[in-house]
């Protein structure tokens, strides 16, 4: 990872993933434990749209699906007990089908500049897995 790959990511985590986080606790109910891999999502070439594209591929969508999930007290109820940590991975795949949820470990792997517009299925998929998972 570069330099201009280095800055943009700690941009994005000084100024807007404090919020990111704040809105994914919310949605959960709790404070959930987050691991990003930040090296993975890193770009040269797409550096200008970082902000854009982690929140389209990976947080609102699964913003949107915690908010489903918990949208009663049983969901609420699901998720903390079943849900430890969220890893997020932009190493390889994309889609639905490349998240899993084990031993309460949601995972999340997308390449971060995949299907960037396709925040309904990834919302869909997320919730699907938790619901039939928890």
């Amino acid at each position: 990872m570069g330099l201009a790959e280095r800055r943009a990511i700690a941009a994005y985590q000084e100024k807007q993933f404090p919020e990111v986080k704040k809105n994914i606790d919310a949605a959960a109910g709790f404070p959930l434990d987050l691991e990003i891999r930040w090296e993975t999502l890193a770009d040269p070439n797409a550096v200008d749209v970082y902000a854009d594209c982690f929140q389209k591929v990976y947080f609102t969508p699964l913003i949107n699906a915690l908010r489903a999930v918990a949208s009663d007290d049983m969901g609420k109820k699901a998720l903390k007990e079943g849900l430890k940590k969220v890893v997020i991975d932009g190493s390889e795949g994309y889609g639905p089908s490349n998240f899993k949820l084990e031993s309460g470990v949601l995972t999340l792997q997308h390449q971060p500049y995949t299907n960037v517009d396709d925040v309904t299925d990834r919302t869909k998929g997320i919730q699907k897995l938790l619901e039939e998972s928890l």
